[in-house]
């Protein structure tokens, strides 16, 4: 009796090993579901420098490279250890030049990496997943419009890589948000914004607290929280003008177009300047979309 309980033990736990490892599994995109879509570079541009890239992936200041170009290696130090964002340039060796449509979907909007690997989620992919695959795919047709950078990748330095990679297969699909659907009650500049904010800008990563596995909190969404790199707080971006941290919506937008040199001294404080200069980039209309969909958090 003894025998055939510690054999189901075993059986079982097997089972459940085994379930574990097919859940946290990598998931692939396949080229043929891909839209039918002729990459538009110009909206990659935008969609990039509302996404921040370049502040992540920039080489380190003292390496000589071009400060201008996404080849990465600076290191981004968090909790769990210390990541080195890639080289992003179409470099075939280094960077992302041999990557094909698919590869680039599942790691701007799975985490995955072209080996199978999970991506840490210091990558916004969870926000990124919200975007439209036409949108991603622009973003690389820009990129591969960059010059190529030869800039070998640095692998992160983080405890136990493997276990958390796999843990984070798991992780995903507790963590994964919908799709970002149009509300037909707002103005389409409103819903311009609210696309922008919530997939390529990704600002509710910072600005929004999580819980105890480290999801967002979507309760409590844009309500503040610790700064990623443990840094003190992300403020709230709820009730900007109720708290007169801005006038109105026009207000919003020029600051966040003219930041420090228009006396927004708050714009630049806690990694927000690197965001701020990335959204001045933007036309103005999307700059515009983005203070009116802010403005009406509440």
């Amino acid at each position: 009796m003894k025998k055939r309980f510690m054999l189901g033990v075993v059986i079982f736990g097997a089972a459940a090993a085994a379930g574990l490892l097919f859940a946290s599994a990598a998931q692939h995109t396949d080229s043929a579901s891909l839209p039918t879509h002729v990459a538009d570079a110009a909206n990659g541009e935008v969609l990039y420098h509302i996404g921040g890239c370049i502040s992540c992936h920039h080489p380190p200041k003292d390496s000589g490279a071009d400060m201008a170009l996404p080849s990465g290696g600076t290191p981004f130090v968090t909790p769990i250890g210390t990541l080195y964002p890639p080289n992003i340039t179409p470099d075939a060796a280094t960077g992302i030049g041999a990557w094909s449509d698919a590869a680039f979907v599942d790691a701007v909007q799975h985490g995955v990496s072209p080996t199978g690997e999970h991506l840490i989620p210091a990558f916004p992919y969870i926000s990124y997943g919200r975007m439209k695959v036409e949108d991603v795919l622009d973003i690389k047709a820009y990129l591969m419009s960059l010059p190529a950078v030869s800039s070998p990748p640095k692998p992160a330095d983080v405890p136990f890589t493997w276990v958390v990679r796999r843990g984070l297969g798991l992780w995903k699909r507790v963590a994964q948000l919908p799709p970002i659907e149009p509300d037909s009650s707002q103005s389409a500049s409103w819903n311009r914004g609210a696309y922008l904010v919530n997939g390529p800008g990704h600002c509710a990563e910072c600005h929004t607290p999580r819980n105890l596995m480290m999801v967002m909190d979507q309760a409590r969404a844009f309500a503040g929280g610790p700064h990623p790199e443990g840094r003190g707080e992300v403020p709230s971006l709820r009730d900007l003008i109720g708290r007169k941290k801005f006038t109105d919506a026009a207000d919003l937008a020029t600051g966040l177009k003219e930041g420090e040199e228009g006396f927004y001294e708050d714009l630049s404080k806690g990694g927000m300047g690197d965001v701020q200069q990335n959204i001045a980039k933007l036309p103005d209309a999307d700059i515009r979309a983005i203070a009116d969909y802010l403005s009406t958090l509440k």
